[in-house]
């Protein structure tokens, strides 16, 4: 299971000291790399964990290495001069449309493609897709499974659930408003999960929806049925 944000935990634990660290029950990612001292997305990248920093109890986490090899807390770069342009991103390769194993999966909500996965924001490759919707339009589990996380994010996706439907497929849905389930309950396909609202970084009511395997990004788009 994910670690799941447990207030009455973490506000106990003092810094973590060592070179390594095992996610344990009430972790977050975000606690961690604060016990660290560190910012989280350099500990997502010395560890290969992209946002939105999925963790599991008993996974171990390396603190990243500075300069040195002191431990020091990760400071905010000074500013530099404007890059020269650089050559663009090269295309993702193509997944095979469901692998054997993969969950059944449907929209998770109505509304217009509008960002694709691999599509840039701020210069980052998307991880999913965004969907513009309605005001209150339902956002339903796109399979069946069990929610691992329910609450916020503060860095960028605002209102986020997140839920594992086995064999290491996690489905990611964020931007959301009200959010109709908790954390370990056990939901069916298409059933709902939350309201769509407006939170994070967007400016306009929208879902993000993401698929990963392993905590490696997929394309939704291969795994959903086609769209009239």
């Amino acid at each position: 299971m994910v670690a799941a944000p447990l207030a009455a935990q973490q506000s106990v634990r003092g810094p973590i000291v060592s070179w390594s660290y095992t996610v344990e029950a009430g972790d977050t990612f975000a606690s961690i790399a604060k016990r660290w001292g560190v910012d989280m997305a350099v500990l997502g990248a010395a560890n290969g964990i992209p946002s939105p920093y999925v963790i599991r109890i008993g996974q171990v986490l390396r603190r990243p290495e500075t300069k040195g090899g002191r431990e020091t807390p990760v400071a905010k770069p000074a500013p530099r001069p404007a890059p020269s342009p650089r050559p663009a991103p090269t295309p993702r390769a193509s997944l095979a449309p469901r692998e054997s194993d993969a969950p059944r999966m449907q929209w998770p909500t109505e509304g217009a493609i509008v960002s694709r996965f691999g599509d840039l924001r701020g210069g980052i490759p998307s991880n999913g897709i965004d969907l513009a919707a309605l005001y209150g339009t339902k956002v339903r589990a796109a399979a069946a499974g069990t929610v691992i996380y329910a609450g916020n994010e503060p860095q960028r996706f605002g209102q986020l659930i997140l839920i594992d439907h086995g064999s290491g497929f996690v489905t990611a849905y964020a931007y959301l408003g009200s959010m109709t389930v908790k954390e370990g309950q056990v939901v069916t396909a298409r059933e709902r999960i939350a309201l769509v609202g407006k939170s994070g970084e967007v400016k306009s009511p929208t879902v993000h929806f993401e698929l990963r395997r392993n905590n490696i990004p997929r394309n939704p788009e291969l795994y959903l049925p086609p769209r009239l």
